[in-house]
């Protein structure tokens, strides 16, 4: 007769930490939190901080907690995005202001560039997303929310030009450098390829255009992380203009039809979970091999993908609801230690500072405030919930995927993510192309 392990548990589950020591920082206990405080502190003074998985596991687990909850405690600004704009942009200042130890630095930036664990985040939380979704609401969102998009995106090209006319910026500076790459879905799909282009149309270093375009890219995606937590707290005060996560207003009378009923919860064993993040990876994998055949990035292949096999209704339930609790895990635990890491290894305080010139400030905030106010209004004209109509549209201004993730996670939407990356990867697609195309006629550039 064999004794399971479990056998004499119940007693030891009902133990608790006192108090105090139940405080987390983060989503981590002061008696988790603290060890893992000292030991990486005892290896980045003793120069033995490596870049291993493990080691850095715990340094970015460190560091992104205590950023999001120093921005937690700031009263007013936590329902503002504090905590995701402290672990976006306040590493990045300590290493400007050299107050982060080097081998520290160099060791997060070592493993964030070798690893690109990004894209295992944004791959969990895409795909979980997606097939956690109702897919008629799913194939519905999808298509209405090219409405605001294009509606916002006319709308921020003729107030921003009209603006930048107005306080002395030149349409031929303030279209291509400041408007377009606003818009242009990020730096590695956006301000690269207008960089390159814009080098070759005009005769000229696209490394010193890109260094002019990054600027306004990143404080673009800090304007709409700062409006994504004003929505936040708008959709708390009027509970009329947000569906909480939900996209589309009808989207209570769909689920409360017959096909839409929650079947019931199978149980999500390790196996199930372990196959569902493999199968998110597969998914991503053929991403890759897209974007080496036909030169379509491998987050845009993921995503269309993942909707054809939902909206296919192949997949088993099982898998659909493993995939969606592997996405909450990467959101809830992943989240702010990414956005630490992106802050160290890719975000450079001096380009952030480069694009605080006055009227580019004002250019860029109403170009990003236009965007998102289409989103609200135009959304709600198709039955859109305003904010996250509006919150979609200023995903259209982040600084690509990780941008997209400081946004929804200020406003508390990260269940947005696959129409998020829509409007950026696609919608910053078509800017970048449209435009190079039309600068090509204009100056007769081949």
């Amino acid at each position: 007769m064999s004794i399971s392990p479990l056998a004499n548990s119940a007693p030891q589950a009902t133990r608790q930490w006192p108090g105090w020591l139940s405080y987390r920082i983060g989503i981590l206990p002061l008696p988790v939190f603290l060890p893992l405080l000292g030991a990486v502190a005892i290896l980045t003074l003793t120069h033995t901080l490596s870049n291993d998985v493990s080691v850095m596991i715990a340094t970015l687990a460190v560091g992104g907690f205590l950023c999001a909850w120093l921005g937690g405690l700031i009263p007013f600004l936590r329902r503002l995005g504090a905590p995701a704009i402290i672990a976006a942009f306040l590493p990045s200042y300590l290493i400007y202001r050299h107050w982060l130890p080097d081998n520290l630095v160099d060791t997060v930036t070592a493993f964030t560039k070798g690893t690109s664990f990004i894209y295992l985040y944004i791959t969990a939380i895409i795909v979980g997303s997606i097939l956690g979704m109702d897919r008629r609401l799913l194939l519905r969102g999808i298509v209405k929310i090219f409405v605001p998009l294009l509606a916002g995106s006319i709308l921020a090209l003729l107030i921003g030009s009209t603006a930048g006319i107005a306080i002395g910026i030149p349409l031929s500076k303030a279209i291509p450098m400041i408007i377009v790459p606003v818009m242009a879905g990020g730096v590695g799909e956006g301000a690269i390829p207008l960089s390159l282009g814009y080098g070759e149309i005009y005769h000229q270093n696209s490394a010193e255009i890109l260094s002019h375009l990054l600027p306004v890219v990143l404080f673009a995606n800090l304007v709409a992380i700062i409006l994504a937590g004003c929505l936040n707290t708008l959709g708390r005060r009027f509970p009329r203009f947000t569906g909480n996560g939900e996209l589309e207003m009808d989207s209570l009378n769909i689920l409360r039809q017959p096909a839409s009923l929650n079947a019931a919860l199978i149980p999500l064993t390790i196996d199930r979970l372990l196959a569902a993040v493999l199968f998110a990876v597969s998914l991503y994998l053929l991403g890759i091999l897209s974007h080496q055949l036909l030169a379509i990035p491998a987050p845009v292949t993921m995503l269309i993908l993942a909707v054809l096999l939902k909206v296919s209704n192949l997949l088993p339930s099982w898998l659909d609801q493993a995939a969606a609790s592997v996405g909450r895990f990467f959101a809830v635990a992943v989240t702010y230690p990414l956005l630490f890491a992106v802050a160290i290894a890719m975000t450079p305080w001096a380009s952030v500072k480069e694009a605080l010139h006055p009227d580019s400030l004002i250019l860029i905030t109403l170009v990003v405030l236009t965007l998102t106010a289409a989103g609200f209004f135009v959304g709600r004209c198709v039955r859109l919930f305003p904010v996250e109509s509006a919150l979609i549209n200023a995903c259209h201004t982040g600084a690509g995927g990780t941008g997209n993730v400081a946004i929804l996670t200020a406003a508390e939407r990260l269940g947005l993510m696959p129409f998020a990356q829509i409007a950026t990867r696609i919608g910053g697609a078509i800017t970048v192309t449209l435009t190079l195309l039309i600068l090509r006629l204009l100056t007769g550039s081949h």
